[in-house]
């Protein structure tokens, strides 16, 4: 009778953790964006031309399988603890624990080695425009560029 109480446990852990994860990444809003001014960052801009380009390394994104992994984990580990009343809430704080640091371990697996790059585009209406995206490809400062979608383009 005491494996359906520890199952119950454990999914339930499970689900209030993985309400925790976030697989939707944040942007970027700078100091002087359009977002301020009622522009969202991922909404077609128009035109202008690329006043700089930043180099930043990004932040780790989680997708909630490092949470659900360490939990399951983590769970298996308490229930191998105590007996009874103990035993449930080893289990519990085993599969907490466990998913807090499967979270963490992939964030820092996603971080190493991605860079972002903040381009600033001055538009043809004299407003800016900061865009965070992974790649340049063949952008430089001055080329004339459209935004589309969140995103810089040569045009």
């Amino acid at each position: 009778m005491k494996a359906p109480h520890t199952l119950v446990a454990l999914v339930a852990a499970s689900a209030i953790l993985g309400g925790c994860a976030s697989s939707n990444p944040q942007p970027y809003y700078g100091s002087n964006d359009g977002y301020r001014h009622g522009y969202d960052n991922t909404a077609s801009a128009g035109y202008g031309t690329i006043e700089s380009i930043q180099v930043s390394s990004g932040d780790g994104r989680t997708g909630g399988g490092g949470a659900l992994l360490g939990g399951v984990v983590g769970a298996l580990a308490g229930n191998q603890v105590g007996s009874g009343g103990g035993r449930t809430a080893a289990t519990v704080a085993g599969g907490v624990a466990g998913a807090v640091i499967g979270n963490r371990v992939e964030a820092n697996r996603n971080a190493e080695g991605q860079q972002m790059y903040l381009v600033r585009v001055r538009l043809d209406n004299g407003e800016y425009r900061d865009v965070t995206q992974d790649s340049v490809y063949d952008l430089r400062e001055g080329n004339r560029v459209r935004i589309v979608d969140g995103r810089v383009y040569r045009y």
